[in-house]
Parts: C-alpha cells; structure tokens; sequence
C-alpha cells in the first residue's frame, strides 16, 4: 500500500506499514454469527420455562440477561475484528496467565456445580476459566507453532512439538479433574492444530502413546486412592446434592460411561428417573420434534428437561425446528469450519492461517460435541452449544474467536498478491512470525 505525502508538490511517496485491510471482515463468518445469535435468542426464550417457573426472577429475566450478554459479546466481536492478527500475539500472553491463574484459584477456592469446583464470582458475574482455557490453549499452540517452523519444510521443530505437548499436559491437568469432556476436548482441538500444521505422524504417535500412558496413571491414582468402590448412586447423588461428596469425578465417568456402554433396552421404553432424567426427556423432545418440529416457542420438554436453556438446549432446537433445523444448525458448525480453512489456505504467512484454523476448530468441535452428548452418541456430559445455549463465559469466549477469525479475513494478506504486501505484512509482525505459511490445506 503507497499513501502520498501532500504537504509539498514535489513529496515523495512513503511505504506504509500497514497491510492492506478488507473492510469489515468475510461476509461468511458475519452471517454465520448472525444466524446463531438469532436462534440463540430465539431458542433460549423457549427453553427457559424451567428456569422461569422455578424462581422469582420474571418471564423475561432470563432472555434480558442473555440479551445483555450477547450485547457484550457482539461489542467484542467487533473490537477484536478491528485489530490487526498481530495484536493476538500479544494478547495471548496475558490472556493465558490470567486463564491459568483463574484455574488454578477454581481448582482451591471455586464454586462446587454439580459434584466440582467449576466457577468463580467477579464484580457478580460468574466466570468459569474452563472456557478461558480452551482458547488460550488454541492460542498459546498456534503461537508455539508458529515460533517454531520447521526451516526446511512442513511442520514444527522437535522443540516446538515438546513446548505443544507441555501445554497441553499442563491444560489437561487443569481441566481433568473439572469434567473428562472438556479434557478430551481439548485433545481434540489441539491434535487437529497438529495435524492441519503439518507434524509428523512419528512425532504424534509418539506424543498419543506418551499421554496415554499418562492418562491410565493418572486414572489408576484416583481409583486406588479415592474411588476403590465406585457407589452405583455415585452420580445420581452428585447430582442431586450439587456439592461434593466422598466420590471423586472418577465414580461420575464410570457410571455414565457403563450406562451408556451397557444399557441394551430401546431408549424409548426407559423410564425417566433421577440418574438418567436429562438425556431421555431429551430423546422425548427430539421424538417429539419429528421432522419438521412444533414451532417455535411450542416445546412441550422445556419445562420438564432440566439444563434446556444451556447442556440440552440442541433438544429443544430439534423439538421445534425438527430434523430440518437440527441439520441446519449443524451444517453452520460446519460451513465456519469448511470457511475458516479457505481463510487459511489463502494467507501468506503460518501464523494467522493457525490462529483462523484453531479458532473454527475450537467452536465446531466444541458444538459436534455438545450434538453428540444430547443425541446420545457420547455418554452424558455438560457442554454447551456455542454461542445459543445460556452462559456468559462460554458467550463471550465464543464472541471473541468470531472476532478472531474476523480479524485475519480482514488484514491477512492473501495468495496473489505477494510482492509488495507480503512484504508489508511481515513488516507488522515481530520478526520471530514472518514465516511463510507452508502448512497442508
């Protein structure tokens, strides 16, 4: 980009410094946010009911208070959308200590939820640091990847593998001990960055046998120190009593994972009690659902499945848009990822092609799960769906990966104009991220 000077006729023209920028960012990922943000709001006034019959707080307490958050959310969006990607590498640092040091303070001092230390208070607002976590583990691989190119091809440094994997470790000792999903979660997300990134497949079967190995420790510690005798009520009186109890988070997963594993009778001939009320009462709003649903706000399960305005809330979207609109929301997981990876394709240098990659990643696993946990293919879990099912920090951290993703559409240079403005984008970052983006897309 060339900008003249008009302070005299004869100045010379100067080289900016800075790339050029489209303006607001892909049409794509905008409309996709959009799309979620109204069936969010939409969705969540629906699956409300519950939560509204059950306290004081008004029939339109709940949709205002995720009106405000979704506000906040889009305010983020847009702020991050207008920074160029070179800020992110600052903003991870301080992001990821202050992720960690909110972890480390939950795992002592935090709210218990459902049989865990999950969530801490701020100013009155709750903050759960497990979502904080998710992106700065994104964020800190895409970063240690980049720093870490290998000079004379695809993929990463053996040391930059070694630093993936310490973050990775350290991350999932965080979150283990909060809920086995997230765990995996983040397994996920982070072998997809090393996949898309080019890492050798030595180097990733030795990185899985070596957790592996780790993971059975680390099981066979909480069984023989904490859970000899894993109570068949374990969970249900988790659950009921919403504090901890003589069990650890050991006895939850085996009791979900034998019951889903084990449980050989038709899901529709399963009465619905305590231990399994949420997932058959949302097999009942799927059912009812059908193929082209009730309609909105004629779900007939809200005011019965508990957790529909956040873990369950893909139930009611089927239950009132049907096969048709289950489909739908997930073909818009779907459609962010597939755009995000054009995104990437198309820059010129490694580290905003990471950073779009492992955010898209990051919100279509995290919403493939939570489809998965409400449509019975993984054991019964909490997730939420991004950025429709209630939450405030999971909405926010959400907002800010849309404006991610946004930001490198909007300033990353893009194959074909690679002279003059490949220069000057690598001219706006530390000289440590120049490298060319050589990753397999």
């Amino acid at each position: 980009m060339v900008s003249a000077s008009t302070s005299t006729p004869g100045a010379t023209t100067q080289a900016s410094t800075k790339p050029k920028a489209v303006a607001s960012g892909d049409k794509h990922i905008w409309g996709i946010f959009i799309a979620l943000c109204i069936i969010s709001v939409i969705e969540l006034y629906s699956a409300s009911s519950r939560e509204v019959a059950s306290s004081s707080i008004g029939v339109m307490g709940p949709i205002l208070r995720h009106l405000a958050m979704l506000s906040a959310g889009i305010g983020l969006t847009w702020f991050f959308s207008r920074r160029h990607y070179s800020f992110f590498a600052y903003f991870t640092v301080v992001f990821s200590i202050a992720s960690v040091a909110a972890m480390v303070y939950v795992m002592f001092w935090g709210q218990y939820i459902n049989g865990a230390r999950r969530s801490m208070s701020l100013l009155g607002f709750g903050i759960y640091p497990a979502e904080m976590i998710k992106i700065s583990a994104v964020l800190l691989v895409a970063l240690v990847m980049s720093l870490n190119q290998n000079p004379k091809g695809v993929g990463i440094t053996r040391k930059g593998m070694m630093i993936c994997a310490a973050i990775l470790a350290v991350f999932c000792l965080l979150l283990v001990k909060q809920g086995l999903t997230n765990t995996l979660l983040l397994f996920a997300i982070t072998y997809s960055m090393m996949i898309i990134g080019g890492v050798k497949f030595t180097h990733l079967l030795a990185l899985t046998g070596t957790f592996v190995i780790g993971g059975i420790a680390f099981v066979g510690f909480l069984y023989f120190t904490e859970a000899r005798e894993i109570p068949a009520d374990a969970e249900q009186r988790i659950e009921m009593e919403g504090q901890k109890t003589a069990e650890s988070r050991l006895g939850t997963w085996m009791a979900r994972i034998s019951r889903h594993s084990a449980d050989s009778v038709p899901k529709w001939e399963i009465e619905p009690r305590g231990v399994n009320r949420q997932e058959i009462l949302s097999y009942m709003a799927q059912a009812h659902g059908g193929v082209y649903g009730v309609g909105f706000g004629n779900s007939r399960e809200a005011s019965r499945l508990p957790l529909a305005f956040s873990d369950y809330i893909y139930a009611i979207v089927v239950e009132e848009l049907g096969l048709v609109g289950g489909v739908l929301v997930l073909v818009l997981y779907l459609w962010l990822l597939g755009r995000a990876a054009g995104i990437a394709s198309r820059c010129n240098i490694t580290y905003p092609a990471l950073i779009v990659m492992g955010m898209a990643v990051m919100i279509a696993f995290q919403a493939l799960f939570h489809m998965g946990i409400v449509t019975g293919v993984f054991p019964v879990s909490g997730q939420p769906l991004p950025l429709i099912s209630k939450g405030g920090t999971s909405i926010i951290i959400t907002c800010i990966a849309f404006g991610i993703m946004l930001s490198v559409s909007r300033t990353a240079t893009r194959h074909g104009n690679r002279t003059s403005e490949t220069r000057e984008e690598q001219e706006a970052l530390p000289e440590q991220l120049r490298d060319e983006n050589r990753m397999q897309l």
